[in-house]
């Protein structure tokens, strides 16, 4: 099947064809190979495809390879890909005689009255929507990547499956790039390269998806903070702090709960809203398993923080004259990710937005977008993320997820399609993708392997101030409602670490690195010197230290390259007695000549300050 939920015959892209039909003749080798198996989805993806299978044993790598080869026998048998229209009797008829039970159950996730096919390839058949090539010699290049576990319908209470990954292409260069694109992933990958330079830490003991910031890791996360700090300065943004839980009250106001609770962790209840239900009466020993948290007056792990910032405004009054107010705050907030989407920094379930909400009036609107989009442009730039696009998130008129009224819907994404018009880059409009309350303009960073990441956002939303009763008062000294705008350019400053450090591959530029310079003296008597070069570095605020161990200076060196330092200063006799300083930076890995120490610092301060980055990037 080609989705989660099967549906009307879609037309794919040639690329997704070939990929889609690549997934029917993986599952055609694995029932030649394991005529137990029982098949469910195998859509593809943007980078190749998937399929899901309940085998009776775990498939191996020697596994993947014997498909391949079935596969490859498959695809030169030149089969056709043959589409059969069916009615739901006629499937179930098929299934059922197929032993298909999985395939069954998402039978009756067609709706009634849309058109139920089968696609068949050779020996092969199975309820699919499409679309495909015409013969499986179409398929040009394929690879078998890996094998994952799955719940079947992504719930964690079904059967885990086994998910086989693969990948095609129209050519074998292609795929062979590919490959190597993959390949330099695994080398950048942040969970690897944020454990060799000591980043950060997660822990089973404190709880899965819970990041523990190192001591150099701190210093990443604060570099990152001050830098959007100095430009939320710049803006005019105030900045405040909001606590971690609050009412579940609020968030049923917002709409952030029931619309996102399984995507929450469950509300807390507190002991006296137990004693209450006691007094009335309820059984005590039937109580801890009746209790619906969602019915009651708890509290919730923060969610988002748009609602206590909605408070905030709503403290005091306003004037026109005091708008636009622009709130932010690095604040962290807490989401029940499902543990096998876990990924390092990337999928966590506590991270700290550097969150902003901007309340305007309409007229304003316009302007404060650009604001936005300003900032979000100028921290990618500054970070070497210059390849993105932009997508517009625009409602599905046809969906019930969407609050508020289409006036106002139509009023925010008129604002945003004008601002992307305006950033002079592609941008695509994308129907479905905003969120619940307000259209959005994402950014979608390309990184220097060729990798999508989606960062920053900038939301528009005329909903939120009219749930929580947002007011200001006009020139007509009557009441108005603002409008809030939402941003975020890092979106999670843990996620955005992790794409930093897959970014530069851990070569941060050296305003960013925890460590900055390392010093090498040659041996003991030069310590003294050594130490008063540190001090006048320590007095420009640069993150130095002395590696004063007694191994030879090419293990020294070998330690500061896999440690990936920007700069190692080497000092010898000759460097002591005329008060200078021998440089060697990573980019070069040789040793660019002496300099005075004076010259260095002025020279390493300035590139600090103007946040450069490294010059082989």
């Amino acid at each position: 099947m080609s989705d989660n939920k099967v549906r009307e015959r879609k037309q794919m892209t040639p690329l997704e064809e070939m990929r889609h039909s690549t997934a029917h003749v993986l599952a055609a080798a694995v029932l030649r190979l394991f005529p137990e198996a029982k098949l469910d989805i195998g859509p593809p993806t943007e980078t190749g495809f998937y399929h899901d299978f309940d085998l009776p044993h775990h498939l191996t790598t020697e596994d993947l390879d014997k498909l391949e080869v079935e596969m490859k026998k498959i695809i030169q048998e030149n089969q056709k890909f043959i589409r059969t229209e069916v009615t739901r009797e006629e499937a179930r008829t098929i299934l059922q005689f197929r032993k298909q039970p999985y395939t069954l159950e998402r039978l009756d996730d067609i709706p009634e009255g849309e058109t139920i096919s089968f696609y068949a390839n050779g020996e092969f058949i199975n309820l699919c929507a499409g679309t495909h090539v015409n013969y499986t010699k179409q398929i040009k290049a394929f690879k078998l990547l890996n094998v994952a576990g799955a719940y079947y319908r992504g719930d964690e209470k079904n059967k885990q499956m086994q998910r086989i990954y693969g990948t095609a292409f129209p050519s074998k260069e292609e795929l062979e790039n590919y490959l190597k694109q993959l390949e330099e992933a695994k080398n950048r990958d942040h969970r690897k390269i944020g454990k060799e330079l000591k980043l950060f830490v997660i822990d089973e003991s404190v709880g899965p998806g819970l990041i523990l910031w190192t001591p150099r890791g701190a210093i990443l996360r604060k570099e990152l903070q001050s830098f959007i700090s100095e430009e939320l300065r710049k803006q005019g943004y105030l900045e405040v702090f909001t606590p971690h839980i609050g009412k579940l009250g609020l968030y049923k106001t917002s709409g952030h709960y029931p619309y996102y609770k399984e995507s929450q962790f469950p509300p807390i209840v507190m002991r006296e809203e137990i004693e209450k239900l006691v007094e009335e009466g309820a059984d005590v020993c039937c109580l801890e398993k009746s209790l619906d948290p969602g019915n009651l007056d708890g509290y919730l792990l923060k969610p988002m923080n748009c609602p206590m910032h909605a408070k905030i405004y709503a403290s005091q009054p306003h004037s026109y004259r005091d708008l636009p107010i622009r709130l932010a705050e690095f604040g962290t907030v807490y989401r029940w990710e499902q543990s096998g989407e876990l990924n390092g920094m990337t999928r966590v379930r506590g991270f700290t937005q550097d969150d902003a909400h901007l309340f305007c009036t309409e007229d304003q609107v316009a302007d404060e977008i650009r604001g936005c989009l300003h900032l979000v442009k100028t921290i990618l730039q500054i970070l070497g993320m210059k390849d993105y696009r932009v997508r517009v998130g625009l409602r599905d008129p046809d969906s019930s997820k969407y609050i508020g009224n289409p006036e106002s819907w139509n009023k925010a994404e008129a604002a945003l399609r004008e601002a992307a018009h305006e950033l002079g880059v592609p941008f695509k409009e994308e129907s479905g993708e905003a969120a619940f309350y307000g259209p959005k303009i994402d950014f979608v960073v390309r990184d220097v392997i060729g990798r999508e990441w989606q960062l920053g956002t900038v939301q528009v939303d005329y909903n939120l101030p009219e749930r929580f009763d947002l007011v200001y008062t006009g020139p007509d000294n009557k009441e108005h409602r603002p409008v809030m705008v939402h941003r975020a350019p890092f979106g999670s400053l843990e996620r955005f670490t992790g794409v930093l450090i897959e970014h530069f591959g851990g070569n941060f530029p050296t305003w960013l690195a925890p460590e900055q310079i390392r010093i090498l003296p040659l041996n003991d008597d030069l310590i003294p010197y050594a130490k008063e070069v540190e001090q006048a570095l320590f007095a420009q605020k640069v993150r130095v230290s002395i590696d004063a161990h007694s191994d030879k200076l090419g293990a020294k060196i070998r330690r500061t390259e896999i440690e990936k330092i920007p700069y190692v200063l080497v000092l010898g006799p000759k460097e002591q007695e005329s008060r200078e300083v021998s440089v060697r930076s990573r980019t070069n890995k040789a040793n660019e000549g002496n300099c005075k120490i004076e010259d260095f610092v002025k020279k390493l301060v300035e590139e600090i300050r103007e946040r450069r980055l490294p010059d082989n990037f």
